[in-house]
């Protein structure tokens, strides 16, 4: 429908965007309502996409099953009731038993089960938001090149070392953080050159970009002062888990919390936001300011998650597209699922990274390259048939 602001049409949904949510027009009582144009009607709802309490009601038993199953798979063996009854004497502060077992439980495997979930569901989380930032369902972190900027903040404070702060740990969350502001802001500025935006040329930005900080991180790496930091910086460039401790739980379970909280109060605003800016502005939602809030999140997170995990590739990308398809394009459903979501994949994923060779341990990324490189495949098979 023509707005009378601009005369022009406004930008339909695309067949991944959600519809305009009406409950974004915040307007002050008495304004004029003739210039919000209507929006689209919803459509039919598939029966999965009107009960999301069921599927968070399915994620989260399967989240304990698999986080249990983490801590008890391995190159030791342990009974899941023994996992249990480990967990339970530390967590009512009854004396542990003596042994390794103990250790293994609560020292080795525990606090690297629980990081990978939160690190999963802040991926979901990224990619949810990322996508609908930039209204492209293939946009995520990893294609979109924030995390070689993130792992480029992080790999020279590794490398090159950044004072007290380094080693705090606080070093390299910071550093991240901005490597990954400073990558996404120039793969934004890159993709609205000229005015306009077109998710190629997004993509193919984000790639450029992409590859460009990944040759700096090349270099770093290659300044190590030994050729054992160089491995372990290479092998956690690849996304490993390894030596995970708790004290390494707190700012990335502060951070996701944090990026959920904030994601789920712009819920209806990025319903608005993934219908198009023109019908968002129509709607009420001051689409730059928008932006600028999803950014500043979207960038600190995964600066955070990246400092703890390496880059991990293709979780913020698939997550999402499942969770659309089993509780709709709503983003007050859809944040919290693919939290869960993302939680279990990857807890999952590290599961089979750790224990698959019995010689050593797979990276991350390359078991979730295995899974995602098809499925991005797929899915850009399936616009271009579209288009």
């Amino acid at each position: 429908m023509p707005t009378p602001a601009t005369g022009r049409s406004a930008s339909p949904p695309g067949p991944t965007d959600p519809p305009a949510d009406p409950g974004t027009d915040r307007r002050r009582p008495g304004a004029a309502t003739a210039t919000a144009p209507a929006p689209a009607p919803a459509g039919p709802r598939s029966r999965a996409a009107a009960r999301p309490g069921v599927v968070a009601g399915v994620l989260a038993p399967a989240l304990l099953v698999a986080l249990t199953l983490a801590v008890s798979l391995g190159s030791v063996g342990i009974p899941v009731g023994e996992v249990w009854t480990v967990v339970a004497r530390h967590l009512t502060g009854a004396a542990p038993e003596p042994g390794t077992r103990d250790l293994i439980v609560w020292q080795l495997r525990a606090p690297r089960a629980l990081l990978s979930a939160v690190v999963g569901a802040g991926l979901g989380l990224v990619g949810t938001a990322v996508q609908a930032m930039v209204r492209n369902p293939l946009a995520d972190p990893y294609l979109l090149g924030i995390s070689s900027g993130a792992s480029l903040g992080a790999v020279a404070v590794t490398v090159l070392g950044a004072g007290i702060g380094a080693g705090l740990g606080f070093g390299v969350s910071a550093a991240a953080f901005a490597g990954a502001l400073a990558s996404f802001a120039l793969v934004w500025a890159i993709a609205r050159r000229g005015g306009g935006f077109s998710p190629l040329r997004l993509i193919l930005a984000g790639v450029g970009v992409g590859q460009f900080f990944s040759g700096f991180t090349s270099f770093l790496v290659l300044q190590a002062a030994d050729e054992q930091q160089t491995r372990g910086v290479l092998f956690w460039l690849m996304g490993s888990l390894s030596g995970s401790t708790w004290s390494q739980l707190a700012i990335p379970t502060a951070s996701v919390a944090l990026a959920l909280i904030a994601l789920q109060a712009r819920a209806r605003s990025l319903n608005a936001l993934s219908a198009g800016d023109e019908t968002a502005a129509a709607l009420g939602v001051d689409v730059t300011r928008l932006r600028r809030e999803l950014f500043v999140v979207t960038s600190l997170l995964t600066g955070v998650l990246v400092s703890v995990s390496g880059a991990i590739g293709f979780v913020g990308l698939l997550v999402p597209h499942v969770c659309r398809l089993l509780v709709g394009a709503d983003h007050r459903r859809l944040l919290p699922v693919s939290a869960l979501a993302g939680a279990v994949l990857l807890v999952v994923v590290d599961t089979v990274a750790r224990s698959a060779l019995d010689t050593q341990e797979v990276p991350i990324g390359v078991v979730t390259a295995v899974i995602g490189a098809p499925a991005l495949l797929y899915l850009l098979d399936r616009r271009l048939e579209r288009s």
